[in-house]
């Protein structure tokens, strides 16, 4: 069973009704809640995986705030807000809906920002708010309109800048490259946005080294080259102004076959690490948390999607990517796997990684809408 699971309160004229609808409604929703198969995920020894909860429809990026609340993003158009205590949900809120894949959520002094495809809004003073949620401030709504690859990761660097991808409008395409296939930066009131990368396919995840403050960050590559080409990336931005090759080369040493020439991609930066062709990989953060063994410390979880074209699936995992010490190379190995069966069907697909204050590491499934939290206890 979940750690949490919610259950609609039904509403009747009389009160035996509305006992009795109730009670069917709980039944039906822990049947629902103990439907997913969490006891299938594999894990190294000593890990521990539970639902936290399996009311997210699309869930997609997760944010926390210090006061012990996880908000999450999704396709559907809400954002939640997750109340928590000693790492099961107390009480959930729909903090703002009606929005446009609003997926990307990041949290800063207070305030939760939002990304809706061409605009990033914000909800001040969320924490106090979150039964009477505020009208959402449009920090910038002049981002592309375009869906494809529209939605948006957000985060905060630690130069206090926030970060906002724009993927590229298409699978491959010679787009403005100064408004696609980009990484950019802005104040947290929306002013002196700049480029920080380019030729960025389409990134859903990105994160901060612990202790260089390098940016790391995903990156998907495109489609209809077959099966197992071109990879998906690991990426290291150590300082602005860096370009990853996208359109022209791919995977770090795949010409593009319109765009591209057989000499093109010794132009641009390398990825560190080649996720292999087709996985999806989104949300990555490095783990810094005090319960996982000492050698997870500034790892990198990296949420694999999965294919959606591939004659064989792959991916539909959580990666563990260790970083050499100068970050010049990574290995990755599996760290959850279990959502794509044997027969190739699938039951989740993960999205994005957290790693909470305590230790504890959160993952997002867009697909069963689902948040699982991932315990440590030595074996």
């Amino acid at each position: 069973m979940p750690l949490f699971c919610v259950t609609p309160a039904g509403r009747a004229q009389h009160r035996l009704a509305g006992l009795l609808t109730g009670l069917v409604t709980c039944l039906a929703a822990a049947a629902a809640c103990a439907a997913t198969p969490v006891d299938k995920l594999v894990v190294p020894s000593g890990f521990h995986v539970d639902v936290l909860t399996d009311a997210v429809p699309t869930a997609r990026e997760m944010a926390w705030s210090p006061r012990g609340i996880l908000y999450v993003g999704s396709q559907e158009g809400r954002v939640h807000a997750f109340v928590m205590q000693e790492g099961r949900i107390t009480a959930r809120h729909v903090i703002a809906s009606g929005l446009d894949m609003p997926v990307g959520v990041a949290y800063r002094d207070g305030a939760l920002y939002i990304s809706a495809v061409s605009r990033i809004l914000r909800l001040d003073h969320i924490d106090d708010r979150l039964a009477s949620p505020p009208v959402p401030t449009v920090v910038t709504d002049a981002l592309p309109t375009d869906h494809h690859h529209g939605w948006k990761f957000i985060a905060f660097g630690p130069d206090g800048k926030l970060y906002v991808p724009t993927g590229a409008p298409c699978n491959v395409c010679l787009a403005d490259r100064g408004r696609y296939a980009i990484i950019a930066r802005m104040n947290a009131d929306g002013s002196g946005r700049e480029v920080f990368a380019r030729g960025v396919r389409n990134t859903v995840g990105f994160a901060w080294h612990p202790d260089s403050r390098e940016l790391w960050f995903t990156d998907n590559g495109r489609d209809l080259m077959g099966d197992d080409v071109p990879d998906d990336k690991l990426n290291r931005a150590p300082h602005a102004g860096l370009d990853f090759g996208f359109p022209y080369c791919h995977g770090g040493d795949t010409p593009d076959p319109e765009f591209g020439s057989a000499d093109v991609c010794h132009r641009y930066v390398p990825p560190v690490l080649k996720l292999g062709a087709h996985v999806a990989a989104l949300g990555m953060r490095f783990y810094t948390g005090p319960m996982f063994p000492a050698s997870y410390r500034n790892n990198i979880f990296i949420a694999e999607h999965g294919s959606w074209n591939r004659s064989t699936k792959v991916g539909y995992r959580v990666m563990r990517a260790v970083v050499s010490a100068d970050g010049s190379h990574a290995s990755q190995t599996p760290f959850i796997t279990g959502w794509l069966r044997a027969d190739g069907t699938v039951w989740g697909r993960p999205a994005d990684v957290l790693p909470l204050p305590d230790g504890s590491l959160l993952v997002s499934d867009d697909y069963a809408g689902t948040i699982y939290r991932v315990t440590y206890a030595a074996p």
